[in-house]
Formats: C-alpha cells, sequence, structure tokens
C-alpha cells in the first residue's frame, strides 16, 4: 500500500482529489443555495464541449474546456437578465445546445473515441501536474475571493433584491459566481468527466446544508465531503479494481443520504 502511494501518477490523482474536490464542493454551495442546480449541469457539459472542440481541431482538450465554460460564464448572467427569463431556463437552453454539438463533433473525430470518452467518464489516474496546478490555482482564488467578499456573498445569497437594496452589485457578483463556477468544473473534467461532475457539485452542498445552518460551517463541510468522496472513490477503485469516477459519484451520494437522515433539522421541524 505504501508503494502505492510513491508513483507519481497517484500522487497527482491525490492532489486533484484535494483540489477538484474541495473546490467543486465549495462552488456547489453557491449552487445549490442560489437553487441553480442546472448551473451545474449546463457548465459540465460546457466543458465537455470544449474538451471535444479540443480533440476535434488538435489542442490540449483543458484549453477548449476553459474556452468554451469562460463564454459560458460570461453570456449566462446578462442573456438571463436581457431576456428577462429565469437563469435555469437560459442553462438548460445552453446545456441541451452543447450536448447537441459535442456528440455532433464527436461522429466527426477520426479513429478510436477513447480520449473522448475519457472526457465523459473522467480518468483521475492520467491527469498532469500542469492541470493540477492550474486547478489548484483556480480554487485557491475562489477561496481567498470567499474570504474578501464573504458578507457581500452570504447577502446575495441570502436574496438578491436585498443585497441591491443595501447598495451591493449583485449582479456582478451573480455573474462572478457563474464564471468561477465555469472556470472550477472545466479544470475538474478529468477527475470525474463531464456526465458526473454535477454529483460533486450536488452532492457535498446538499449533504452540508443538512447539518448546518451556518453558511462558514457549510462551506468548510461541504469541501470536506467533497474531499472524502474523491479519495474514498480513488481508494476504493485501486482495492476493487472499478471505475474511479462511479465510486466518487456513490460515495457522495452515500454521504448525502447519511447526512439527511441524522439531521439536526428534521428534529427541528
Amino acid at each position: 500500500m505504501p508503494e502505492f502511494f510513491k508513483l507519481k501518477f497517484v500522487q497527482n490523482a491525490l492532489f486533484a482529489c484535494i483540489f477538484g474536490g474541495g473546490g467543486l464542493s465549495l462552488i456547489g454551495v453557491f449552487i445549490t443555495l442560489m437553487e441553480m442546480p442546472f448551473l451545474g449541469i449546463s457548465m459540465s457539459h460546457s466543458a465537455f464541449l470544449g474538451a471535444i472542440i479540443g480533440l476535434f481541431l488538435g489542442f490540449n482538450p483543458l484549453i477548449g474546456a476553459l474556452i468554451i465554460c469562460a463564454i459560458a460564464g460570461t453570456i449566462i448572467g446578462p442573456l438571463a437578465d436581457r431576456t428577462d427569463s429565469s437563469t435555469n431556463n437560459i442553462l438548460a437552453v445552453i446545456f441541451t445546445a452543447t450536448m447537441g454539438i459535442a456528440f455532433l463533433l464527436l461522429s466527426f473525430i477520426p479513429g478510436p473515441k477513447s480520449e473522448a470518452l475519457n472526457l465523459i467518464w473522467g480518468s483521475i489516474l492520467t491527469i498532469s501536474r500542469d492541470e493540477i496546478q492550474l486547478l489548484a490555482i483556480i480554487v485557491i482564488v475562489t477561496i481567498a475571493l470567499i474570504f474578501l467578499f464573504y458578507k457581500e456573498l452570504s447577502t446575495v445569497l441570502f436574496n438578491r433584491e436585498i443585497a441591491a437594496a443595501c447598495g451591493i452589485p449583485e449582479k456582478i457578483f451573480n455573474y462572478a459566481i457563474i464564471f468561477i463556477a465555469g472556470m472550477i468544473i472545466s479544470a475538474s473534467l478529468d477527475i470525474v468527466g463531464g456526465l458526473l461532475l454535477f454529483s460533486l457539485l450536488i452532492n457535498p452542498a446538499s449533504a452540508a446544508n443538512q447539518l448546518s445552518y451556518n453558511l462558514r460551517t457549510i462551506f468548510i463541510l461541504s469541501a470536506i465531503f467533497g474531499i472524502i468522496s474523491c479519495l474514498s472513490g480513488l481508494l476504493l477503485s485501486y482495492f476493487f479494481e472499478i471505475p474511479t469516477g462511479a465510486v466518487i459519484v456513490l460515495v457522495s451520494t452515500l454521504i448525502f443520504l447519511l447526512s439527511a437522515l441524522f439531521s439536526p433539522k428534521k428534529r427541528l421541524k
């Protein structure tokens, strides 16, 4: 077992679990509390589309994922405001469009589709040190922004209208949350893949929300649950030779079910 942890690709996977699991779960708190579940789905599939474009045109899929998520993150909020539609409606349209384009391009990629399939299901053991460094930078910047603008963010999460009445530029913060979510999601694509990323965004944050009313505690618990889900998935997949991404999803689901079962909020109703 100790020799297992000495392998470079395993060390990379461990760092990916810490930064990816923690980062996705942190941004998941915003997604769950703002009741925008389609944000996670749309951004993960936008990242998948960007990666497919990278494969199709012959450049780094991660760069493609970052570019498409950056574009999606930039237009979602303003488009929802301009069309007077809910953000979830715009996200649903983007989700269907990105999936259609992605699978269309996938059909034109010649040869085996193994690399493209890794983007769907994830391949945490093949993640590179450069990808981890990029992910770490994005997550650290996100944590710093949460610390710096905690009061403003907590007010926006509580009620956007109250935030606006208090003089907080709630639209800017709302757009920023969407944009940062896109960056973290795209940088984490290799961990569990485009189709399973949604679980790491929603399950740990939802589990943390079952256990506390305090926003700081929810952030901390969500990050811990996300990291535990990824590390457990990695170790269980090693011992039982089963797909890592699928196990990460199941562990995060189990954590949510246990949190819901023993939630102190149930006893207060």
